[in-house]
């Protein structure tokens, strides 16, 4: 899960940033950005701080600007991890919100983005999401993933990928160290048509 490092610069939540709009969408409420007609879509999921971070908003508001409809949920139901919170810290809010879940989440989702008629879905995920965005790509209900510093990935969980994957590992970290990113790297060098 995450670090201390994750925790030590904060966004500062903002739940009026960002172009799009904030709506229910698969049953969770949702950051929505980019056009509703369009048949591509992006699946982009949180770290522990939600969806209503600045920078995760402006990141989906790029990727909708290059033709894609992006769903960014409120996986945490409104409560995201509050470093500031000491009667509450990263271990024990984990425990209310485990990594598994977001899968089961996730579903209505993507189901939510089929009906309306997009034809290709990925998913992207930071940290705490990678695992949601994992299980996707094992489950193949997406056609793409993308691991950005991810967070309670195995070996085991990247083996039962079968779609392409991008794993944006980062040079010093300790959660994911390049070690085990290499290891990810060398499952996937065995299987065609990922990596």
């Amino acid at each position: 899960m995450s670090g201390k490092e994750c925790c030590s610069n904060p966004p500062r939540l903002d739940p009026s940033s960002g172009a799009g709009y904030v709506d229910k969408f698969g049953g969770l409420f949702s950051y929505l950005t980019g056009s509703p007609l369009s048949k591509l879509a992006i699946l982009l999921v949180s770290d522990i701080f939600g969806y209503e971070a600045p920078l995760l908003r402006k990141l989906a508001d790029k990727v909708a600007a290059s033709g894609y409809f992006v769903v960014v949920p409120d996986f945490f139901n409104g409560d995201p991890f509050d470093p500031d919170n000491v009667d509450r810290p990263l271990p024990v809010w984990v425990k209310d919100h485990e990594p598994d879940k977001g899968f089961e989440a996730a579903q209505p989702i993507i189901e939510a983005l089929k009906n309306k008629g997009a034809s290709a879905i990925g998913a992207a995920a930071f940290c705490w999401g990678a695992k949601t965005v994992c299980e996707l790509g094992k489950s193949r209900l997406v056609q793409a993933v993308v691991l950005a510093h991810p967070s309670s990935i195995t070996v085991d969980d990247i083996d039962g990928v079968n779609i392409p994957i991008a794993i944006l590992g980062a040079e010093l970290d300790t959660i994911t160290p390049p070690e085990l990113i290499k290891q990810f790297e060398q499952v996937l060098a065995a299987k065609s048509g990922v990596g």
